[in-house]
């Protein structure tokens, strides 16, 4: 193989520049949340306006993860995974010095463009780069840059708004970005292959068109116009599968949908993974800091426990799942997954706080279990021509299902609390809200095991 005779290239050392750009979005990310106080005094914006600021991000990455994986397969995965370090360090270097709040959620909304780009290829350059008995091990490591990321950003965010204000965020997002720039020669001929195909700009702009009426429609699901968008999506969903299905080069991999059950399987538990579990910080926050009074730095210091056990689980789960089926190696994460949450639906206002700290362990080690042998699952699965759309389904289940797992707190919060701030008065409604949102994620998690079990080796 060519990558076995060309010694002019380091495999760890060109994991290690993946492993920080894929860092730069779970840090940025978690880090600007604590910033949001800071940036809605400077520019007098509502929680509304503010929710942006994730949101525009997170929404420019769905839209844009599966064009960015075919235009990694088309135009080559580092070209493409390099244009994406570039795109994304002129978001940071523009929101620095953004003087409104409209162009910062259209700097962030750039950011999220070259989020896209990066972590639709990054997985896939990984996988070209290690035989299927390292894989595991890399993308495990991998993985543990987007643990990191989740557990350094409240620390560093903090700090660095408290003391050097908001902006600084992005100034060390920019700075992190150039050792990748700096040593881009570094990546061997072979990653960068190309297979000249047409692009499917039906299917982009039908795939844009949904997932921003999905996300509008989760966003104002209470609304009619939010049913209607959320109609409107189901209607478009349907149409965007028959038009790629009769595409020769679709931005949809639906053949791998429909032919391999493994991959669509495990794409399948990846959405219903990110559905259940992405909103636990956030309400474990507010459980937190409501109904049991903890201040926000205490809070988050709780909440760093599950991220730093991910982050040594993650790697060991990748090494198992290079000795055995991968898949089942998730199922059983996806089960102790299923396990926490449950243990989590059963919160009560005097709940221990030891009791607490024991579930985030249990969930840190099912999902450490679960994602790092469920993506070396699906990358095993396809061929190598596939790897950049494999690549980017993988993220898009990432961020879908982030979408999804909001979507479902803010139909619960509005149905039982309405639109009413959170005030001791409604603490029991608050709290039987909270207990419904992970009983239906322990429910969702316990039929993913069942889901993820029935797939075959491929």
């Amino acid at each position: 193989m060519e990558q076995e005779g060309d010694q002019s290239y380091s495999r760890r050392f060109i994991l290690i520049l993946v492993t920080v750009a894929t860092f730069l979005n779970p840090f940025t990310g978690s880090a600007i949340n604590l910033a949001l106080p800071a940036i809605g005094a400077e520019f007098s914006a509502d929680a509304a306006t503010l929710a942006w600021v994730t949101s525009a991000y997170l929404l420019a990455s769905v839209i844009f993860l599966l064009p960015a994986g075919r235009l990694g397969d088309s135009w080559g995965k580092v070209t493409v995974f390099l244009a994406g370090i570039v795109v994304y360090t002129a978001g940071s270097l523009l929101t620095i010095f953004t003087p409104t709040m409209d162009l910062l959620l259209v700097f962030r909304f750039i950011q999220g463009m070259g989020g896209a780009m990066i972590y639709a290829n990054s997985v896939a350059l990984i996988t070209h780069l290690y035989p299927p008995g390292e894989r595991g091990y890399a993308i495990g490591l991998n993985t543990t840059a987007v643990y990191a990321g989740l557990s350094l950003g409240p620390f560093l965010g903090g700090a660095l708004t408290q003391f050097l204000g908001w902006r600084s965020i992005f100034i060390v997002t920019a700075l992190l970005a150039v050792p990748v720039l700096f040593y881009a020669g570094k990546f061997p001929a072979f990653l960068n292959e190309r297979q000249r195909e047409r692009f499917d700009v039906a299917g982009l702009i039908l795939s844009s068109a949904l997932i921003l009426c999905l996300f509008l429609g989760l966003a104002w699901v209470t609304t009619p116009t939010g049913a209607t968008l959320l109609a409107v999506s189901l209607v478009l969903g349907a149409v965007f599968f028959r038009v790629e299905r009769s595409r020769q080069n679709p931005l949809l991999p639906v053949t791998l949908l429909e032919k391999n059950r493994v991959f669509a399987a495990s794409n399948a538990a990846a959405l219903i993974n990110y559905s259940a579990t992405f909103a636990v910080g956030f309400l474990l926050s507010l459980y937190l800091q409501y109904i049991r009074g903890y201040e926000p730095v205490a809070a988050g210091t709780l909440l760093l426990l599950q991220p730093i056990v991910q982050v040594f689980v993650a790697p060991a789960a990748g090494r198992l799942a290079d000795r055995m089926q991968p898949g089942l190696v998730a199922s059983v994460g996806m089960g102790i997954t299923a396990v926490g949450l449950f243990g989590f639906s059963l919160l009560g206002e005097m709940t221990p706080i030891a009791a607490i700290l024991a579930l985030l362990v249990l969930l840190g080690v099912g999902l450490g279990i679960f994602s790092s042998p469920n993506t070396t699952a699906i990358m095993g699965c396809v061929e190598k021509r596939y790897y950049g759309s494999a690549s980017a389904m993988v993220a898009m289940m990432r961020s879908l299902g982030m979408m999804l797992s909001m979507g479902a707190v803010l139909v619960v919060f509005a149905v039982i609390m309405g639109s009413t701030t959170v005030t001791p008065a409604i603490f029991p409604e608050f709290l039987a809200s909270l207990q419904l949102i992970f009983l239906a994620f322990a429910v969702l998690s316990a039929f993913g095991v069942f889901l993820s079990l029935r797939r075959n080796k491929c």
